[in-house]
């Protein structure tokens, strides 16, 4: 196999103070970290210095996406964008946002591994990337408008096959809760600021070349089919949510939503999604409907279609028509998404005249994700709408803002379930208007000081999820109990993680997912039903730490983690095994760097320990345990007062959650004292340079 393809090759260096541009090499400089998040940290440890915030110019802002981004591989829509985080408090920290999309294909097609902005322009522009041609542009006729109308004048430009990277309102006025977001709905929170600080409006790309594969070309075709017959339905779910005719098993809770009978009721003609034999790959995109998983049995009748990101099949953004909508409320009669911009507009509200699975429900849907998505901001994992909520419903709002601003809201249709209620909120967060469309849009941390509540009084609310640094908890100890928990402690905003939920909630029985767990991680203990958790064992701690290390992998290479890992498939004849070095065989073929899935995994913690790193510097403290590992006091409160492992709650033990701590760090090296990786994990993983900067600062353990 030739050296190396997979790679564009380039990196792109845009400075918008002086407005150089400059090209960099990616294999020479930054293949140790793959790409994604790999080449994010390393820029930031090697060129941020400790202290800088988010809006001064000396941040930067990260695009990168890695060797399987716009290759064949399924799932590699995937773009990181890794900058100092405008949400994280007290203090802003290193973090990283996901947006599919087609950003990262038009990236590697023009030639291009990675873009690394920084510096601030001194009037608000646009970059121009044509292969080649990098241009900085006047962006004063977009300046102002929302990421539609900026996606539409852009592309008008450049191409409809332009991928355009925006900004709106949200980012130019530097709330901190603003996205930026390519191909209409796909969106990385908490980075629209960061962008607007610099006065830098969007990005579009449009490539017209290739990505060379190193390995034999029907070698890849086959690797891709055999990726293909794994695959399961959105987030990994590998058995359908009904009774099927092809089925040994079915669960409820599934994702894989499609059977006979069930139809896009919306699209013309109607389209059947039929059963979805798993044995027939041309039919994977049927299996989805985020719509309907979200918003109910009514979200059928809407549904047009499944789409998504590039060389994925699963198809999740799901395409609704919902006309009441748009007579109702003008807006545009269809729209797509998933998961939180699906839910946006819906969330906010405790009930709807028709109950929470009407057509009312899917009206606010609409809305939500129509103003959100074109003002850009950005739900932080939901925990925008559940703040609001409680601040609403116990009176803090009412008391908190002066009466003239109060009654500006029209807050009997808010109680009613009125979709047009957030036609007043959301502009005003987007253009900070007033005190609480200010404070809303400054995250939860910022938003608690401002009015003077405590954060510890969001830490004891289950119904909040809200866990630390004004961030909430994304697949916690509700779904993966110590493990989850675990997870949740290690990054600077939500964990953004998907591998530990992906293969429990894969709708397996237990009995086949211990026999997975047993062969994946050394024991069927490693793995417990939901609600059903045991105490803590050393098997949990090897799945944690595999959750986060395949994270970042799929976060460097460009893999969907909201999909992968794929160590469960749907597949009888496997035992329902999926394989477990599938990430290696793609890297290997598609750059002609032969790793196994232990040396991947050697790369992937060599990308996990940098972003440890950065944080413990940056922090300056190697006290991780006690100032950064928090965990919630509602991680260990029960309503009901049930007991401990008592089978239905979800809540742990503190001691038990102290020894997995324990356990945890012993299994990635770490002090177990300080929550710190010591100077020889540092060495092991090719980071001495890393561990001496420590050393010299004070921070090893």
């Amino acid at each position: 196999m030739k050296k190396y393809g997979g790679w564009a090759g380039k990196v792109l260096r845009v400075n918008l103070s002086d407005r150089k541009i400059s090209i960099e090499d990616t294999i020479e400089k930054y293949r140790d970290f793959l790409g994604g998040t790999g080449i994010g940290y390393k820029v930031f440890w090697d060129e941020v210095l400790p202290g800088t915030k988010p809006f001064d110019p000396e941040n930067k802002i990260v695009f990168a996406v890695g060797p399987l981004a716009g290759t064949g591989a399924p799932c590699n829509g995937r773009t990181a964008i890794t900058t100092l985080w405008p949400t994280c408090w007290p203090k802003a920290l290193i973090g990283t946002g996901h947006m599919g999309g087609n950003f990262a294909a038009e990236l590697k097609y023009a030639g291009y591994d990675a873009i690394i902005i920084e510096g601030k322009a001194n009037k608000p522009v646009w970059i121009s990337i044509v292969d080649e041609k990098v241009t900085i542009n006047d962006a004063g006729h977009i300046w102002g408008q929302g990421i539609r109308r900026t996606t539409i004048e852009l592309s008008r430009i450049l191409g409809s096959e332009a991928s355009v990277a925006a900004i709106g309102q949200a980012g130019e006025n530097l709330v901190p809760m603003s996205v930026v977001m390519n191909s209409y709905s796909h969106s990385a929170g908490g980075v629209g600021a960061v962008m607007g600080s610099k006065n830098l409006k969007a990005i579009a790309v449009r490539g017209t070349g290739g990505i060379s594969i190193a390995g034999n070309r029907e070698e890849w075709e086959r690797l891709i089919k055999y990726h293909l017959s794994l695959l399961g339905a959105n987030n990994q779910h590998v058995v359908p949510n009904s009774p099927q005719p092809w089925a040994e098993f079915y669960d409820p809770a599934s994702r894989w939503l499609a059977s006979k009978g069930r139809a896009w009721g919306a699209s013309s003609p109607v389209i059947e999604t039929g059963p979805c034999d798993p044995r027939d790959l041309n039919r994977i995109a049927y299996r989805t409907n985020n719509a309907a998983f979200y918003l109910g049995e009514i979200a059928w009748k809407y549904t047009v279609r499944g789409s998504g990101c590039t060389g994925c099949p699963i198809r999740c953004h799901t395409m609704i028509k919902i006309p009441s909508a748009a007579a109702k409320y003008g807006i545009p009669e269809i729209g797509m998404n998933t998961c939180g911009g699906l839910n946006f507009g819906r969330s906010f509200f405790r009930n709807f005249p028709d109950g929470m699975r009407g057509l009312t429900n899917v009206e606010a849907c609409m809305v939500g994700m129509h103003m959100a998505d074109d003002y850009g901001i950005w739900c932080n994992y939901g925990q925008l709408q559940r703040d609001f909520q409680k601040l609403y419903y116990e009176g803090i709002i009412k008391n908190k803002l002066g009466e003239k601003e109060f009654k500006s809201y029209s807050w009997d249709k808010y109680e009613k379930g009125d979709p047009s209620f957030l036609f007043e909120l959301l502009p005003r967060i987007a253009f900070k208007e007033g005190e609480l469309g200010t404070a809303l849009g400054l995250g939860t941390g910022a938003h608690l000081e401002r009015w003077g509540l405590s954060e510890s009084e969001w830490k004891k609310d289950p119904k909040l999820n809200y866990w630390k640094m004004g961030h909430p908890k994304h697949h916690s100890n509700e779904e993966v109990g110590q493990c989850g928990v675990i997870i949740n402690t290690q990054y600077n905003r939500d964990a953004q993680c998907h591998s530990h939920t992906n293969f429990v909630r894969n709708g397996l029985p237990l009995e086949v997912q211990k026999r997975l767990a047993e062969e994946i991680w050394g024991t069927p203990d490693a793995v417990d039903g939901v609600g059903a958790y045991t105490p803590m064992n050393v098997g949990k701690a090897r799945m944690a730490k595999w959750s986060l290390l395949r994270k970042e992998l799929h976060d460097s290479l460009s893999l969907c983690n909201w999909m992968g890992p794929w160590v469960a498939s749907p597949l009888k004849n496997r035992n329902y095994r999926g394989d477990d070095t599938i990430e290696s065989m793609l890297y290997t073929l598609a750059t002609g760097d032969r790793k196994s899935r232990e040396e991947l995994d050697l790369i992937a913690e060599r990308i996990f320990l940098l972003h440890r790193a950065i944080t413990i510097r940056d922090m300056n403290t190697k006290e991780m345990r006690k100032e950064h590992d928090t965990i919630p006091d509602w991680v260990f409160y029960d309503p009901q007062k049930r007991p401990v492992y008592t089978k239905g709650t979800i809540h742990l033990d503190p001691k038990d959650m102290e020894l997995a701590m324990d356990m945890f760090y012993q299994e990635m090296g770490w002090d177990r004292t300080t929550g710190a990786p010591t100077y020889e994990t540092y060495r092991k993983v090719g980071l001495e340079e890393v561990a001496k900067e420590l050393k010299k600062r004070g921070l090893l353990p």
